[in-house]
This record gives structure tokens, C-alpha cells and sequence, in this order.
């Protein structure tokens, strides 16, 4: 073959493959040097769409000279254009660099102005290299400024990990959606004093995360010509006056970025902005097992003459005619067989893997690498709280049958379980937690697991695991004290002795947790419902659901109003300021159950006994407290003992928080009661005795200084407040 001819046919060769690969607008260049240049980008106003567009290519000083993409008539150097909505440019470094002999400083700070184009969020990241480095990405999204900083430190280069920038020698963070204006400026702690086998310098960017490995030998250096990318991403305006999709292309609206863009069809391949062809899938990876046709848009299977079926490598392929119709049944059989094993097998795995996501992040969200952290330096103690796994419970309450309900009620439900040590526990699933407040819940599940008190009920532990958290106590056997104070088949067994010593050990934990305790806490519902009993009626007070942690530098806290009516405290339910006095009131209203035998707060009465509490301090009033007190008490107990502790729960319900004595003194008065009945010859001054005596039940019988009650508080609580049952986090 002549030359001449050979000549020819390579020129028809590249004129019929030039419009398979052609990007730019005909007639007009398509590369700046190595870059190839696809419309709506081009190298003049004709070949572009707009100004927005235009790439200007100049060529270098360098021999021989190099052609080099700019955006516009900007500086900022293009790399890569993609159709898909991508522009690779250059990634400038800001440099601040200390000189150790002269102690002079250098830097280079950086610019990036855009008009259009985005920095892409997913493609890019910040990055600052150095050992005694932070710096600051500076720029404006949606019309605000944005201020963010990155630091990176390292003490030798055994510290230093390639490949990593978690702070040591370089560190990296994701930058927001809607970028288009930055300013990167490096800086550096103490001039790189103390890292002397270092290169002195900070450096900062913004690069191509893919692109970019840190190596160790960037902090001895990062030569001035070495060249890292970041990615802008482009869109069409919405204002055109038609859409720029041509034939076989439709538009469509990327993520998070204004505008919408352009891709061909699916069949259809080439540049979108000038029309897309048909692809010949058949010449490319396809799914055909023997024959493949090209369609317009698609692609056909066939099989050859002499076999059956969809020539699909994922269909029923082809087949033989002449093969027996038994293979093919056993054939079928045995393919679905396999595939309904492997697809059950695979919906198992998936399912698994999937919960213990699920789980992963609920742990997360509830705060659970803090607790982790915080029983850290905890270990080895036996007191110690655990953080139990969702499948340890699970196991201990045979996966939550209601059979192990012990209790339900406003703030969740309780479960009894049986943990692989054989300890009983209560399990307490509340029905949801605030997320504003899992700092919080954290620290006092820390402090109330550390709690080692005989008449508190012990915190074993928590699960994070699960939407809600749940937590662990000890299990008390013997319920409540208002099961038995308001049983009318438990109250007459339920003796003086039992109730006083219930009232002294109840002052006793709540005086411990108010003054005793690493952190004073407020237990915020203290009701008869709230104080367990175990097989020898020992009193443990429980629920801390509603209560707070005081600061110590604090005596009283401002909450939103939380707690049980008919024991909350008139003036926290006026003012919101929660002190330990509140808590002071809620146990007088016990101590008045436990002499009464009536509840707290019942409609089923008159309204001027509605409320327990006022009832009780009008009773006192008129003289007639022994008209409303628990008749066996009246018939078994000295009037001496029933006087003194109702004159305390009197001191207790006082309006004023402030004329309530502080529970340690009501624990030593109660105790000191208690000891009295058990020891009677512990009181020897009979003529004292007496005189207090005849001056209690003067008071007691309305010489004394009380007030006259009114109902009207309640009523209004009734109407105006809603308490959870048993409070609630």
C-alpha cells in the first residue's frame, strides 16, 4: 500500500473517530495543552457558554513552552474538567515559616474568590501540616462568613503516622456545603521553638481528599513546586432561557448545589450540552450470554439457532433444545434451592449486621464513649456500675415478657430480671429521653452509681445500646410503702414501730443524699410510692428519675416544675427555684400518710380534705388531730411519740421554705424518736417530758400558732400543672 494511500485512510479513520470523542462545540479547540476543554467550557466567547466558562490558555516560559489552563482570566490554574459537573484546579499553600538564625518570619496567605463555582464539600478537605501548627479557613456560604481552624502537633517523628491526619503532624476537617469565597491563613504556637528537627514552617490548604496521603517527609519540607488539587463544582443557572440539554439528554438537580446539570439518557453516551449518541453496548461489558443487538438506547440477547432461552448471563442463558426436560426440572430445583439458602443466609447476615448499627449508634447518641471514658478511672472497683450490653438484659428478662412487669405507669415500665450471676435486678425502660439533656444523664448516672447508702437503692449499672437508655437497680422484694399504708389488709399489720423506724431510715438517706453525698442531689418525688421495703420492711428510697445535681458553689437551682401532686412544694411550684427544701416538704406529706393512713391528693373526698397536707394542718389547728390519725396507731402509741412527730411534720409543710427544718435535723429527731421507743429509758426527765408534752398538745388541739388551711393551692395545681407519674428524665 502507497503512502499516499496510507495517509488518506488515517485521515478518514481520525475524522470518523473524532466525533466519538469530540467534548468542545465544533469548529472550536478542544485542549489547552494535556487538559481537554468540554463545552459549556471554551476558550473564547464563542466556544464557551458564557464568561463563567471561558478557559484561558497560556503558554509557559518554560523550554519547550507549556500550554496551561486558567478559569477566566483569573489565576487559578484548571488541572481536569469533567461533564459531570467537576472542575480540578490548583490548590494553593499558605506558608508561615520561621527562620531560626535571624528569627524573621515569612508567610503566604491565600485566596479563593469564586463568582460562581462551589469548593465541593464531599471531594475536598482542610488540611494543616506542621508540629507546632493551627490555622484558620476563613470564607462566606450563603451570603454569611464562615470561621473554622484545624490544629496539628507532634513531639518526634515516632509520633507521626503516614497516611494519617488525626493531629499528629497533620490534621484535616470537612468543610461546608457552599463555599465560594476562603481565605487560608497558617500560624504557629511558639515559632516551632520547641520542634527544632523539624522543617519550621506551617502549611494549610485545601485539597483533594483522594489525592492527598500525608507523608512524614512533609514535615521536613513541602517544596515550593509541589502541586496538590482541589475540586469546584459547576452547574447551568436556571435563569437560561432554555435548557442547555440536547438531544437524548435530560437535566437533572445535584445535590446540595443551585442550578441543575445535564447527563445523557441511559443508552445514549458523549456530551450532553451537544446531544448524546447511541452507545453500541454490544461493544462494551454486557449481559448477553451469546448474541448481543444493538437497539437504539438498548441492547438485545439472543441465542443461536438450535437453543432456547433469553441469552441473559443473569436469565436462562441459552439451552440445547434436544436437552431432557427432567435435567432442566432438577436442574431449576436444585438453582432455587441454593438460592433461597444463599438469599436467607444473606438476609441474616444483613439483618445482623444492621442491628449492630443500630445499636452502635444508639450507644453513641446516649452518650455512651463519655460514660466509658468517665468509668475509666474506676477500675477495679467493686462498687463500680456497669455498662450492661441490650443481649445481657434481653437474657434477663426473656427478652422483656410482660410475665417480668413489676411495674408500669407516666414515666415507663419496669422489669424484674435475673442476670447471668444469679442477681435479681429491676430493669427501668423510661418512654423517652430528652437529647439535650445526655451530658447530664451521664453525670448523674456516675454519681448515683458511686451512691453506697443502706436505705438507697443501689444502682448497678445502664445500657446504652437501646433508643432509650435503660437502667439497672437492685430488685426490692416487698413493694411500697403505700402498698401497705393504703391496703386496709396491710395497714393494721403495718405497726407503729414498723412505720416510725420507715420514717427515720427514709430521713436518713434523704438527709445523706442532701449533705453526705460527693454531689448534693435532689431527689425532687419523694412520695410513699418512691420508698421500697425488702423482706424486713428496711426502708429504700428509689426513683431518681426527676431529681438533680446541685453545683457546690449553688443552694438552689431554677427547673422547669416537675413532681407528684398533693407532695409538691407550694413555694418551688411558685417561684421554680428547687432547693433541698422542697424535698423536705414532699417527706412531711409522707410522715402524714404514715399517721393518717389516708393519701396524699383524693378526689373521693370532701374538697376541704382533698389535699392531705392541708387537711392535716387544719386538724391541727382545731384541735383535732386525733380525728383524722390511723385508729390502731391512736389505740397502740403513746399520745407523747404521735404528738412529736406530727408537730415535725407540721415544721415540714411550713409555706416558707425557709422556717423548714434542714433533713438532718429531721433525721436526728426522727432517729432519736425511734430510739426512744425502743430504749424508753433513754428519757429519764420526766417534769421536761411533761411540760413539752402539755405545750404539744395545746397546739395540737388549736392553741397553737398554725394557719388556717385552704384548699384553693391544690385546685389550682390540679388545673394548671400536669405531673408525670413517678417523674421521668
Amino acid at each position: 500500500m502507497g503512502f499516499g494511500r496510507l495517509l488518506m485512510l488515517l485521515v478518514l479513520a481520525g475524522v470518523l473517530v473524532a466525533p466519538a470523542t469530540a467534548q468542545a462545540k465544533p469548529n472550536c479547540p478542544d485542549r489547552c495543552g494535556h487538559i481537554s476543554i468540554p463545552y459549556p467550557f471554551g476558550l473564547n466567547d464563542h466556544c464557551s457558554l458564557n464568561k463563567q466558562f471561558l478557559i484561558t490558555c497560556n503558554n509557559t516560559n518554560s523550554t519547550p513552552p507549556r500550554e496551561k489552563a486558567f478559569l477566566g482570566n483569573s489565576s487559578i490554574k484548571v488541572t481536569n474538567i469533567s461533564i459531570d459537573g467537576e472542575l480540578q484546579i490548583r490548590s494553593e499553600i499558605s506558608r508561615r515559616c520561621y527562620d531560626k538564625l535571624s528569627g524573621n518570619v515569612y508567610w503566604e496567605t491565600n485566596w479563593l474568590r469564586l463568582s460562581k463555582f462551589r469548593i465541593s464539600k464531599l471531594k475536598n478537605k482542610f488540611t494543616v501540616v506542621g508540629c507546632d501548627s493551627y490555622a484558620y479557613l476563613r470564607g462566606f456560604r450563603e451570603g454569611k462568613a464562615y470561621r473554622a481552624g484545624c490544629m496539628s502537633t507532634c513531639d518526634s517523628f515516632d509520633s507521626v503516622y503516614n497516611k494519617s491526619c488525626a493531629g499528629s503532624g497533620c490534621c484535616q476537617m470537612e468543610i461546608p456545603d457552599g463555599l465560594y469565597y476562603t481565605n487560608v491563613t497558617a500560624y504557629s504556637f511558639d515559632s516551632h521553638k520547641k520542634v527544632q528537627e523539624f522543617n519550621p514552617c506551617t502549611y494549610a490548604f485545601v485539597v483533594e481528599d483522594d489525592k492527598f496521603d500525608f507523608s512524614s517527609e512533609y514535615l521536613k519540607n513541602i517544596p515550593e513546586d509541589t502541586e496538590f488539587t482541589m475540586v469546584l463544582e459547576w452547574s447551568i443557572d436556571n435563569n437560561t432561557l432554555s435548557t442547555l440539554c440536547k438531544d437524548n439528554a435530560e437535566s437533572y438537580q445535584p445535590d446540595n448545589v443551585s442550578g441543575y446539570r445535564c447527563r445523557c439518557k441511559k443508552g445514549y453516551e458523549g456530551n450532553p450540552y451537544l446531544g448524546c449518541r447511541d452507545t453500541n453496548e454490544c461493544n462494551h461489558p454486557n449481559n448477553c450470554s451469546h448474541i448481543c443487538i444493538d437497539l437504539e438506547g438498548s441492547y438485545r440477547c439472543d441465542c443461536p439457532k438450535g437453543y432456547y432461552g433469553d441469552g441473559r448471563k443473569d436469565g436462562q442463558s441459552c439451552t440445547a433444545s434436544q436437552f431432557p426436560l427432567n435435567k432442566i426440572i432438577i436442574g431449576v430445583g436444585i438453582g432455587f434451592i441454593v438460592l433461597l439458602v444463599a438469599s436467607s443466609w444473606l438476609y441474616l447476615v444483613l439483618k445482623q449486621r444492621k442491628l449492630i448499627k443500630l445499636k452502635e449508634k444508639f450507644f453513641r447518641e446516649n452518650g455512651g464513649f463519655i460514660l466509658r471514658q468517665k468509668f475509666s478511672g474506676r477500675q477495679g472497683n467493686p462498687d463500680m456500675a456497669k455498662i450492661f450490653t441490650d443481649d445481657e438484659l434481653k437474657k434477663a428478662t426473656n427478652n422483656y415478657d410482660e410475665s417480668t412487669i413489676v411495674g408500669k405507669g407516666g414515666f415507663g415500665t419496669v422489669y424484674k430480671g435475673i442476670l447471668s450471676d444469679k442477681r435479681e435486678v429491676a430493669i427501668k425502660k423510661s418512654i423517652s429521653v430528652d437529647q439535650n439533656q445526655i451530658e447530664q444523664f451521664i453525670n448523674e448516672v456516675v454519681v448515683l452509681s458511686q451512691i453506697n447508702h443502706r436505705n438507697v437503692v443501689k444502682l448497678l449499672g445502664c445500657c446504652l445500646e437501646t433508643q432509650v437508655p435503660l437502667l439497672v437497680y437492685e430488685f426490692i422484694s416487698n413493694g411500697t410503702v403505700f402498698d401497705y399504708v393504703h391496703d386496709q389488709r396491710n395497714a393494721s399489720a403495718f405497726s407503729w414501730d414498723i412505720r416510725l423506724r420507715i420514717a427515720a431510715e427514709t430521713a436518713g438517706a434523704l438527709s445523706y443524699l442532701h449533705s453526705a453525698a460527693s454531689v448534693p442531689i435532689i431527689h425532687r418525688d419523694v412520695k410513699t410510692t418512691n420508698i421500697l421495703l425488702d423482706a424486713k420492711y428496711t426502708a429504700k428510697v428509689s426513683d431518681f428519675g426527676a431529681s438533680r445535681l446541685v453545683p457546690l458553689d449553688e443552694t438552689q437551682l431554677s427547673t422547669m416544675v416537675q413532681g407528684t401532686l398533693g407532695y409538691l412544694d407550694p413555694e418551688y411550684f411558685q417561684t421554680s427555684q428547687l432547693t433541698e427544701k422542697s424535698d423536705v416538704y414532699s417527706f412531711g406529706v409522707v410522715l402524714v400518710e404514715l399517721l393518717t393512713g389516708k393519701k396524699a391528693l383524693s378526689f373521693d373526698r370532701p374538697e376541704e380534705e382533698r389535699s392531705l397536707a392541708m387537711h392535716f394542718l387544719s386538724s391541727m389547728k382545731e384541735g383535732k388531730l386525733f380525728e383524722i390519725l390511723e385508729k390502731h396507731i391512736v389505740n397502740e402509741v403513746k399520745k407523747e411519740q404521735v404528738l412529736e412527730m406530727a408537730q415535725l411534720a407540721k415544721r415540714c409543710l411550713s409555706l416558707k421554705g425557709e422556717e423548714r427544718p434542714p433533713m438532718k435535723e429531721v433525721a436526728m429527731e426522727l432517729e432519736g424518736l425511734h430510739r426512744m421507743k425502743m430504749h424508753p429509758w433513754v428519757a429519764v426527765n420526766t417534769e421536761e417530758t411533761e411540760f413539752l408534752l402539755a405545750r404539744e398538745e395545746s397546739s395540737a388541739f388549736g392553741d397553737g400558732d398554725g394557719y388556717t388551711a385552704s384548699s384553693a393551692g391544690i385546685d389550682s395545681m390540679k388545673d394548671h400543672l400536669t405531673v408525670p407519674i413517678g417523674g421521668g428524665r
